[in-house]
């Protein structure tokens, strides 16, 4: 299996170079980058150009590592046990049917080779990473209520995200490979543009992309638009058909582009082009 890239996702050739080498090394591929920067898109256009089904787990605050495993549902099994037919007895006898399966039985259990998203690892406890090391290193578990050894078929292609909300433990980072995806520079922006909206005014494209990046100069935004908010941000544009004109001021910097709320978004950033445009006017 070799991932070149895909019509829909324009990958750098270190990235290509990343995913093929955790595919080689048979290793978890960890990926780092600011929000926005196509992490998750990442796994599913994988999977999808090696026809890998792409099972997914997105992390929460709440969750815990045995809820990729399996769970034990004992409220379940109490409720029946207090029925008295006969189906209902059967069914409390085996354990196993009151164990949910998590999406590591899956991927592990799954008759053909899939691909795994474990996405924003970093959401959830500190203790969460060290408790998958060794079902993610030997590929195996064991379920203690029915004394059963879960062992993977096909080794999944797995990716985990992060978005460097909190550091990950050094025992999980060593068996992963890393790659960190920097933010796009003009041209491949462009390129990312052309995939997505294939039919867009080139005038419309350029001007935009120059009202984006000089946003993402302004030091004192809290939160700097990302991939996602500009093909957000142009998706509008053409909906509306938006002149050039409109986009263009004498100074970017200090101008709040039209339809904003795709591209800034919290009102600190929009307070601080508001006075930034009060004081541009004021000194005209």
């Amino acid at each position: 299996m070799k991932f070149q890239g895909s019509d829909n996702y324009v990958a750098t050739q270190d990235l290509m170079l990343a995913v093929n080498a955790a595919i080689t090394l048979k290793r978890p591929l960890l990926v780092k980058g600011e929000p926005g920067t196509g992490k998750t898109m990442l796994a599913e256009e994988v999977s999808a150009a090696l026809g890998l089904p792409l099972l997914q787990w997105h992390v929460k605050s709440t969750t815990k590592a045995q809820q990729g495993l399996y769970e034990y549902d004992a409220v379940s099994r109490l409720r029946d046990s207090q029925l008295r037919d006969d189906e209902s007895v059967q069914k409390v006898r085996n354990i196993s049917n009151y164990i949910l399966r998590g999406v590591l039985w899956q991927a592990f259990t799954s008759d053909t080779p899939v691909a795994l998203l474990i996405d924003e690892i970093d959401k959830a406890d500190i203790e969460f990473p060290n408790d998958l090391l060794r079902e993610l290193d030997r590929m195996e578990f064991y379920v203690y209520e029915t004394r059963e050894l879960v062992q993977a078929r096909h080794r999944p292609v797995v990716f985990i995200t992060s978005n460097n909300e909190k550091e990950l433990p050094d025992a999980f980072l060593r068996r992963c490979f890393f790659h960190f995806i920097r933010f796009p520079e003009r041209e491949t922006m462009e390129r990312i543009v052309q995939a997505h909206y294939p039919d867009i005014r080139r005038d419309l494209a350029s001007e935009a992309l120059n009202v984006f990046f000089q946003i993402r100069e302004v030091n004192e935004l809290k939160k700097k638009p990302a991939t996602s908010e500009l093909l957000d941000w142009l998706k509008l544009l053409m909906i509306e058909d938006m002149p050039v004109e409109a986009l263009r001021s004498n100074d970017a910097k200090v101008a709040i582009p039209p339809l904003h709320g795709a591209l800034l978004k919290n009102e600190q950033d929009v307070h601080l082009f508001e006075r930034l445009a009060f004081l541009s006017r004021a000194r005209r």
